[in-house]
């Protein structure tokens, strides 16, 4: 077999785990989501070894789509860490096996305290799921390794299922895209969402034509101004814009007689134009819809503002 084959299978393997998933969702899951939904605390996640790296993604992405979680380490809980958890919180623990030593300790450890726990594991019949108040399924025939031993179909599965926890919590909470740049400030899928066009436009010597003008002479404006195009105003009324590309189509179109057009001849007469308190997020969407670089941007009276373009919401 050629390598490619063997990744495929392996990718078959984990997608039939994944499909294998939703029947094994039940009362319990929702349970679990309702739990969480209406906790004061945090959701404090742990596991061992691999399942470790899947509880610390979990709780990433719990964290950053509206539902406080941690992720500790069991070792360092069985040695003082237990203390960081409280009444409020809720412990979820990850476990393919459901008999994990050091998982079956903290729960020794916490019971007395009444704190609900939850697991995920792949045998409901465990130990761990035993001493759980709530169960959730992660359940594979085997795994995609060739030997059936490493950790593959197990922790996609899991992984799997913890997103399918967050993505009913958001469902749950109705978190919005404006909630979800609040956790990412300094991404920029943040920035997106939190800057607005009056951060980005430029405002200072803004390229205005007369729509009299010659064309032979608006293109000296329209390249001081290096943003490719120019406003056609009258007074201070917006009555179009023109580009480098009008007026290369306008030559085209002239030909010899091009030293007699005038701007109003070759401009757009119903430019674009954007507030200038809408979202990085709305440029991108009328960037894609009408297939341009450029937005003029104007006030509750139409009144330019500024020019908002391309290479500004890149920076």
């Amino acid at each position: 077999m050629k390598p490619r084959e063997y990744a495929e299978r392996c990718l078959r393997d984990e997608s039939d785990a994944l499909l294998a998933l939703i029947p094994q969702l039940d009362e319990s899951f929702d349970q679990v989501v309702e739990l969480i939904f209406k906790n004061r605390g945090h959701v404090v996640i742990t596991g061992v070894g691999k399942s470790g790296h899947v509880g610390a993604k979990m709780a990433a992405t719990l964290a950053s789509t509206g539902t406080p979680a941690i992720f500790i380490n069991p070792l360092d809980a069985l040695h003082g860490d237990l203390g960081m958890i409280t009444a409020d919180d809720i412990l979820l623990f990850l476990s393919n096996s459901g008999d994990t030593d050091e998982l079956l300790r903290i729960i020794a450890a916490v019971e007395e305290r009444h704190i609900p726990i939850v697991s995920m594991t792949g045998d409901c019949n465990s130990l761990i799921a035993k001493h759980s108040d709530y169960h959730i399924s992660v359940k594979v025939e085997r795994e995609a390794c060739p030997l059936n031993l490493a950790p593959t179909s197990s922790t996609t599965a899991a992984i799997a299922m913890g997103d399918a926890l967050a993505i009913a919590l958001m469902e749950m909470r109705r978190f919005k895209a404006n909630d979800f740049a609040m956790f990412h400030p300094g991404g920029t899928l943040g920035r997106k969402l939190l800057v607005r066009v009056k951060d980005v436009m430029y405002t200072e010597n803004l390229p205005i034509i007369a729509p009299d003008l010659k064309l032979s002479e608006a293109i000296m404006t329209i390249s001081s101004g290096k943003l490719g195009l120019g406003v056609v105003m009258m007074g201070d009324r917006i009555v179009g814009i023109i580009t480098d590309g009008d007026i290369r189509r306008a030559v085209q179109g002239a030909q010899t007689n091009f030293i007699n057009l005038t701007v109003a001849e070759a401009m757009t007469r119903t430019p674009k134009t954007i507030n200038p308190e809408a979202k990085l997020t709305k440029i991108q969407e009328m960037f894609n819809l009408y297939k341009i670089h450029s937005l003029l941007v104007v006030d509750g009276n139409k009144k330019l503002v500024g020019i908002v373009d391309y290479f500004a919401i890149m920076n």
